[in-house]
């Protein structure tokens, strides 16, 4: 599911909103998890689960295309892990 499929889901079971409150809820939403992720914070969904960030040490990688080395630098990336509730979920 994309943004817009999760967008028109809530509107076909909220049909009390209008599509601009839902996209601007979407928004909202997300903008303050990527913000927090952003200045290093971690945000819980009980229930659903927790997204973080994780540090990757800089690397020597090769490029696909000539085969030269490269060196990366040191970078953050997100990392989600589910919760017990939602593994269960997707396993019954």
């Amino acid at each position: 599911m994309n943004r817009s499929q999760l967008i028109e889901n809530l509107i076909e079971k909220n049909k009390f909103l209008s599509k601009s409150d839902v996209e601007d809820v979407v928004s909202l939403i997300l903008g303050n998890v990527s913000n927090a992720l952003a200045h290093g914070g971690r945000v819980e969904l009980r229930g659903f689960g927790s997204f973080s960030t994780r540090k990757r040490k800089k690397r020597i990688s090769r490029n696909p295309k000539t085969g030269k080395s490269i060196s990366v630098r040191e970078k953050n990336y997100p990392y989600f892990r589910a919760s017990k509730r939602l593994k269960e979920s997707i396993n019954n």
